[in-house]
């Protein structure tokens, strides 16, 4: 049960979104932007990016949501949401993925971490300037969404499965819509 009587028992933001639309549009527009506009990194790129941080911070919810996302830009395999939690250096990405990762969870913990040399070597994998900074913005910003849903103790079915359907919406249909709650079975 959630921190606060959300008035919903809609699992994670979807729940917040419920309980406070007024915040709910800039946050699910700041999505939509972030995540399916336009950038030299493709949608399943970023929500590869989103759902990391989302791990790094524990944020069960979001990583495992976006996750789904991300599998459903890649054919739909679920077991991409286990392959983001194990170590992504030896994961079957690119290189310049692989660096703009390490950039990210630099960020997780401040961004202040992140050294020109990091940003040396996301370069010299491939990546430009406008992929480094959509990686920075993407995982500051899941800092703060992780924060929220966790924040305010917001509940998350366990199983990946549970989020199949959601992240098959967010990954083909976006942000700007409303969400159904997630099969909890």
């Amino acid at each position: 049960m959630a921190h606060i009587d959300l008035k919903n028992d809609q699992p994670g933001i979807v729940g917040l979104f419920h309980f406070n639309p007024e915040t709910s549009r800039p946050l699910c527009e700041l999505a939509e932007t972030l995540l399916r506009g336009p950038s030299p990194l493709s949608s399943g790129e970023r929500e590869i990016i989103a759902s990391y941080v989302s791990y790094q911070n524990k944020c069960h919810f979001c990583h495992t949501s976006h996750g789904a996302s991300a599998a459903h830009h890649f054919g739909g395999d679920l077991s991409l949401i286990d392959d983001i939690k194990n170590d992504f250096s030896r994961a079957d990405i690119s290189p310049k993925l692989r660096s703009l990762l390490g950039i990210a969870k630099k960020v997780h913990k401040s961004g202040r971490e992140v050294t020109g040399d990091d940003i040396q070597q996301a370069k010299e994998a491939g990546a430009s300037d406008q992929e480094i900074h959509d990686t920075v913005l993407i995982a500051a910003a899941f800092c703060m969404y992780n924060r929220y849903v966790d924040g305010l103790g917001t509940w998350a079915p366990e199983k990946d499965e549970a989020y199949d359907e959601m992240g098959k919406m967010m990954a083909h249909e976006g942000y700007l819509r409303e969400r159904p709650g997630l099969d909890t079975d």
